[in-house]
């Protein structure tokens, strides 16, 4: 298995638990959708894509239609991802990515952040390059193989694909999310989840007082919420 399936490995669970930080989240990605390019999912790519992701972790049907009619208000605010670099203790990097409706308030918290637990907030282009940025997919595995599913999509940017608990991943770079996702609803392949992961070139290991040092800040990066992700080169402590 390749780096991805080893990240999502060492992921699963851990982060993105809380189920109001996963809609709170899925909300901002509803009206970012809806204000790019409108509230009709027919024709609008990314919302499909995120009612997708609102189902997989079961956001009720009506607080999706509520929040992509309150997207289409001309008084709604949209927000701006705004993606933050830096280090934590230790020599970790770590990328904040937020979707904020106030930068100066976001960029005050960040920084805080970093400066009360020993880290420190870099400038743009210091750490992004020690990570791939990569998309997504979960499919069902109803009558599908892994290895078949790879073959088939390689041409359309699949790197890598594995089979779960919960259906079959295919990763890709970015830039391969749109003909991916189209050559799926092609096939009338379902979609069960979709999305975009930076994943760590290199990863660190850390003892576990260092660890610790380390998670302090990530969980108060976390808590914020105005910040959508968080990714780091920190190695996951293996049981």
């Amino acid at each position: 298995m390749g780096r991805a399936f080893e990240f999502r490995k060492a992921r699963k669970m851990k982060r993105w638990s809380a189920m109001s930080k996963a809609f709170t989240r899925i909300g901002k990605d509803i009206v970012m959708a809806v204000k790019e390019a409108g509230p009709d999912p027919d024709s609008n790519s990314r919302l499909r894509a995120v009612i997708q992701n609102a189902k997989a972790v079961n956001m009720p049907k009506d607080n999706v239609e509520r929040a992509i009619k309150r997207a289409s208000d001309k008084s709604q605010g949209d927000y701006k991802e705004v993606l933050f670099e830096g280090y934590a203790p230790h020599g970790i990097a770590i990328l904040v990515e937020t979707a904020t409706d106030n930068n100066t308030r976001t960029v005050a918290n960040v920084r805080s952040y970093f400066n009360k637990c020993n880290g420190s907030l870099g400038t743009s282009g210091s750490v992004v390059f020690m990570f791939d940025h990569t998309c997504n997919f979960r499919i069902s595995s109803e009558g599908l193989d892994a290895e078949e599913i790879e073959l088939e999509f390689i041409d359309f940017g699949a790197e890598e694909v594995f089979a779960d608990d919960d259906g079959i991943l295919i990763y890709a770079p970015f830039e391969s999310f749109g003909a991916i996702q189209a050559e799926l609803e092609k096939r009338k392949i379902e979609i069960l989840s979709s999305g975009f992961e930076r994943i760590p070139q290199v990863t660190k290991e850390l003892s576990a007082e260092q660890a610790a040092d380390v998670e302090k800040l990530l969980e108060k990066i976390e808590e914020d919420d105005d910040v959508q992700n968080v990714y780091h080169t920190m190695a996951e402590a293996t049981d």
